[in-house]
């Protein structure tokens, strides 16, 4: 489905759920993850982000929509799952394709995020970045975000790869 304000981003559908899990564990995960600046390949040993099931459940929760982002080539580059939360809007799953971070895919869909938060009446984005990835905090904060001082634990799951250090979440929030 087309979306708004920038052709080359629209509303997922069930059918890229193989797509978006391969991207999120490409971004995050593993050897591939370390050919761009979001891996967390430092601070979490394996190859799994998600699984299908974990977004499946993700895409189905109420008021909940990935964006995706098409490159020229017809191949997903990006994606960032929103889910709205009474008059705040939750973003995560935000990833780009390793070799293509630092062309400004990231930056439209932050900009598509925010365009979709006016568009479903919330104030405000937030989300949980671990909070030893310093150098995209800042990139958030260079966004608008800010830390609202909240820490969340971060446990294992068993499937999302097993932590080389403890780690917490903190929150970034930003007005619409």
């Amino acid at each position: 489905m087309k979306y708004a304000f920038n052709p080359r981003i629209t509303i997922a559908e069930h059918r890229d759920i193989p797509v978006i899990t391969a991207l999120l564990n490409r971004a995050y995960r593993g050897e591939s993850s370390k050919q761009g600046w979001t891996t967390e390949a430092i601070l979490i040993a394996g190859e799994v982000r998600a699984n299908e099931n974990m977004v499946l459940e993700v895409m189905d929760k109420p008021g909940s929509v990935f964006l995706i982002y098409t490159d020229e080539t017809g191949i997903m580059a990006g994606c960032v799952n929103l889910q709205k939360h009474e008059n705040r809007l939750y973003l995560g799953m935000f990833s780009v394709c390793p070799q293509l971070q630092g062309k400004g895919i990231g930056k439209k869909l932050l900009q598509e995020s925010n365009h979709y938060a006016l568009r479903v009446n919330c104030q405000s984005i937030y989300m949980s970045v671990i909070s030893a990835r310093t150098e995209l905090i800042d990139w958030y904060k260079r966004h608008g975000y800010a830390d609202t001082g909240e820490r969340i634990t971060f446990p294992e799951d068993g499937i999302t790869g097993r932590h080389l250090q403890p780690l917490e979440f903190m929150i970034l929030e930003k007005a619409v």
